[in-house]
């Protein structure tokens, strides 16, 4: 299959996904919204729902699509992938639940829902399957993990107060693990495996660790993008240096610059982004990039099975996101208080 086949199958694919959507909001709100003492909290969540839910990517979503590459042909029919379409958007429920905690937490003007929806769904379509309550932990735990990750930014970083002997890069790493990588990596990819009835824990542990390395890549180049992306491109105005976030960039910087360096950036931390450019961290970026492809296709080599190489691959594919020529003057966002 050529690069236009599988756009046009992912194209395919993103469409069936987001019109199933439709199902999701009728299955939830059909038969209670014209009860008279809850039906106006049933249409308030109606359009929570559409707001928060629709509008991003999907990535998440669809890759539990890619549960078509590990069933039998013969197993293939409709109810199967109704099943899909609906776990996928589980995982896009969680995904919006997330965003929307995080950006009250950051105090975000935008963004593109309700967590027990989650649940619900998971009951009214799954209870009789044999993975039933293997998804029911699989979410629960993946809920725990994020909101770990969520307490470390939140007490690495608090408002008001720039602390950056607390922006280590192991301080780092656990937050970008623990608040991203588990639900947006490992989470789809188990919901797979489980409703494929893999059951050997060493498959999972293995697929773990090229889950979790994708997870530090993508958030690696999302705090990159967040400071010198272009929002037209990138389709995000962020906020993680403005508001006292431990990113890479940060990290980075404090590693390389000087003492007199550190003292600008300690004493002027929101607004030294000129720093980021004297210490060229758009090539330590790019140079980042380039490695970690390199170490991402060793750990499938070593990992993959018996998992299809392309599950991983194309996952990391739809996450890799603009380069950034180090060459040229970087799109500065964050210009102001």
């Amino acid at each position: 299959m050529n690069g236009d086949q599988k756009s046009d199958v992912y194209a395919q694919e993103k469409q069936d996904f987001v019109q199933h959507f439709s199902q999701i909001i009728r299955v939830l709100t059909e038969d209670e919204m014209g009860h008279p003492e809850i039906g106006d909290a049933i249409a308030r969540l109606e359009e929570i729902l559409e707001h928060n839910a629709i509008g991003g990517k999907c990535h998440r979503g669809l890759t539990v699509l890619a549960i078509r590459e590990l069933m039998e042909p013969r197993k293939q029919d409709a109810e199967s992938l109704q099943w899909a379409l609906t776990v996928g958007w589980h995982v896009e429920l969680l995904q919006a639940f997330f965003l929307v905690a995080d950006d009250i937490m950051d105090s975000s003007l935008t963004r593109r829902g309700q967590i027990s929806c989650i649940y619900r769904l998971l009951k009214l379509y799954c209870r009789e399957q044999p993975y039933y309550w293997n998804l029911i932990e699989l979410f629960l735990q993946s809920s725990y993990q994020t909101e770990i990750g969520q307490t470390l930014d939140l007490i690495t970083a608090p408002p008001g107060n720039v602390d950056l002997g607390r922006f280590t890069e192991r301080r780092y790493k656990s937050i970008e693990k623990y608040k991203v990588a588990f639900y947006s990596f490992y989470l789809p990819v188990a919901t797979v495996m489980y409703m494929v009835r893999m059951d050997d824990e060493k498959e999972y542990a293995n697929a773990k660790k090229i889950l979790l390395e994708m997870g530090e890549i993508f958030q690696i180049q999302d705090d990159y993008l967040d400071l010198f992306g272009d929002p037209s491109v990138t389709r995000k105005f962020g906020t993680d240096i403005q508001y006292n976030k431990s990113c890479w960039l940060v990290v980075q910087c404090l590693q390389w610059a000087t003492p007199e360096q550190y003292e600008i950036l300690k004493e002027n931390y929101w607004q030294k982004e000129a720093l980021y450019e004297e210490l060229d961290l758009p090539a330590v970026f790019l140079q980042y990039e380039e490695d970690s492809h390199s170490h991402f296709m060793v750990l499938i080599e070593q990992y993959a099975v018996p998992l299809p190489a392309a599950i991983f691959l194309g996952l990391h594919a739809t996450y890799r996101r603009m380069k950034v020529d180090p060459h040229l003057p970087p799109y500065i966002k964050i210009n102001s208080r």
